[in-house]
C-alpha cells in the first residue's frame, strides 16, 4: 500500500498579517501608523528636494541668461514687431502672451526700455552671467583692475560668483566646529564616565536644554553681547565677522554633539573599564584611552551630525556675520554664507527669474554638500567599526 506524503503547506503571509490584526488591531495600527509616518517622512524630503533641484534646473544646465546687451526697442513699433519677437523680447510665456492687451504690452515695452537704458552701452551687460565660469571662476570687469570673485545680484549689470559664499560657509562652520567639538566632547566624556550619578543627573539636562534655544535668540545674543565683548578683548576692526559668528554657531552645534556622543560612549562596555581600573589605570586614562577609542564610530557621527547643522544654520549667521561676501580667509572680517544669502534675498527676487534660480541653485548645493558629508560619514563610521570588531 502506497504511503501519501501529507503536504505542508506554507503560511500565506498576508493570512498571518490578518489574523495579526484581527488578534491585537490596536498594535497593529500603531505599527502601520508608525511605518506610514516614516515613509511619509522620507517621501517629503525627497519632494523637497526635488522641487528645489527643478527650480534650479535651468541655471545649472547652462538655460537662463542674465545678459542685457540688447538695444530697447520702440515702444511705437509695438504693432511692427513680430508677434513671436515681441513675447520673446518680454520675457513672456505664450499663454501669458495671448492673455495681454494693446496697453498692457505697450507698458511692459516702457518698463523694458527704462531697464535697458544705458545697459547696452557697458560691455559687461553682454555677459551671462548664470553660466558656470562665471559661477566658480574670476573675471575681469571693466571697472575692476583684476580679475574678481563678486556676488553682487541687485546691480546693472548682476554678478553671481558663489566662492564668496562658499568660503563664508565654510570659515564660520569652522570656527564653529574648532569651538563646540572639544567643549561637547569633553562634557560627553565627563559626564559619561566621571561625573558623579547625581552630577549627571542635572548636568546632562542642562547642556540638552541648550538645543531649545531658538537660533534667533543665539544670533541676537551674538550680535548684541558677543560682538561687543569679543571686538574689545581682541581689538579687531570689523564688530560683526566669521569669528563671532561661528562662535554664536558653536553654541547651537554644541548640544547636537554632546547628546550623540554621550549615548556613543555611555553604551561601550563596562567591563573594558572595570578592565582597564583593574590593571591599574585611573579613571581617567580607561575613559581618554580606552572608551573613547571604543566609541569614535559614535563620536565621528556626532561630528558629522554637528557639521550638518552648523553649515545649514540660517538666523545666527544672518544676525552676527556682517553679510559682506568678500574673498578673505581672515576670520576677522566681515562674510556671507550660502544660508544668510538665502534668507536675505529670496522674498526680493522675482519668480522666475535668474535672481531667483540662482538661490535655489544654492539650496541645491547644500542638500548635495549635506547628503555627501553624511554619506563618507556612514562609510568612515562602517570602517571604524570594522577595524574596532577585528572584521576582515
Amino acid at each position: 500500500m502506497a504511503l501519501v506524503t501529507p503536504t505542508v503547506r506554507r503560511p500565506d503571509r498576508w493570512a498571518t498579517l490578518h489574523r495579526s490584526a484581527r488578534a491585537r488591531p490596536v498594535e497593529w495600527l500603531v505599527e502601520r501608523g508608525i511605518l506610514l509616518v516614516s515613509l511619509s517622512a522620507i517621501l517629503l524630503v525627497f519632494l523637497i528636494f526635488l522641487f528645489v533641484a527643478r527650480e534650479a534646473l535651468p541655471v545649472a544646465l547652462g538655460r537662463m541668461t542674465s545678459a542685457r546687451g540688447q538695444r530697447p526697442l520702440p515702444v511705437d513699433s509695438l504693432d511692427q514687431i513680430p508677434r513671436e519677437s515681441l513675447r520673446a523680447y518680454l520675457g513672456l510665456k505664450a499663454d501669458e502672451f495671448v492673455a495681454m492687451t494693446r496697453e498692457q504690452l505697450q507698458l511692459l515695452m516702457e518698463i523694458k526700455a527704462e531697464e535697458l537704458a544705458g545697459v547696452s552701452e557697458d560691455k559687461d551687460a553682454a555677459v551671462n552671467t548664470t553660466q558656470w565660469r562665471y559661477l566658480i571662476g574670476p573675471h575681469q570687469w571693466s571697472d575692476y583692475d583684476q580679475p574678481e570673485f563678486i556676488w553682487q545680484p541687485v546691480s546693472r549689470v548682476p554678478k553671481y560668483n558663489l566662492v564668496p559664499l562658499v568660503i563664508g560657509s565654510l570659515k564660520t562652520t569652522l570656527v564653529a566646529l574648532l569651538f563646540a567639538v572639544p567643549l561637547a566632547l569633553g562634557a560627553a566624556l565627563y559626564v559619561s564616565q566621571l561625573a558623579a550619578p547625581q552630577v549627571k543627573e542635572y548636568l546632562k539636562p542642562v547642556i540638552e536644554m541648550l538645543s531649545g534655544i531658538p537660533s534667533v535668540v543665539l544670533g541676537f545674543f551674538g550680535l548684541i553681547v558677543m560682538a561687543s565683548a569679543l571686538q574689545f578683548v581682541f581689538g579687531y576692526q570689523y564688530r560683526l565677522n566669521a569669528f563671532v559668528a561661528g562662535l554664536a554657531l558653536g553654541l547651537a552645534v554644541i548640544p547636537v554633539v554632546f547628546s550623540i556622543a554621550e549615548d556613543a560612549l555611555t553604551s561601550v562596555p563596562r567591563s573594558y573599564v572595570q578592565a582597564a581600573l583593574a590593571l591599574g589605570s585611573s579613571r581617567w586614562q580607561a575613559a581618554w584611552r580606552i572608551v573613547l577609542p571604543a566609541a569614535a564610530p559614535g563620536v565621528f557621527a556626532a561630528v558629522v551630525l554637528g557639521f550638518g547643522r552648523a553649515i545649514g544654520e540660517t538666523m545666527v549667521v544672518l544676525m552676527a556675520s556682517g553679510n559682506a561676501s568678500i574673498v578673505s580667509w581672515n576670520l576677522f572680517e566681515s562674510t556671507r554664507t550660502m544660508t544668510a544669502t538665502i534668507a536675505a534675498e529670496l522674498a526680493e527676487t522675482v519668480v522666475g527669474g535668474h535672481h531667483y534660480r540662482m538661490l535655489f541653485l544654492i539650496g541645491a548645493m547644500l542638500f548635495i554638500v549635506t547628503f555627501v558629508a553624511n554619506l563618507i560619514g556612514d562609510v568612515v563610521i562602517h570602517r571604524l567599526k570594522t577595524k574596532l570588531e577585528g572584521k576582515a
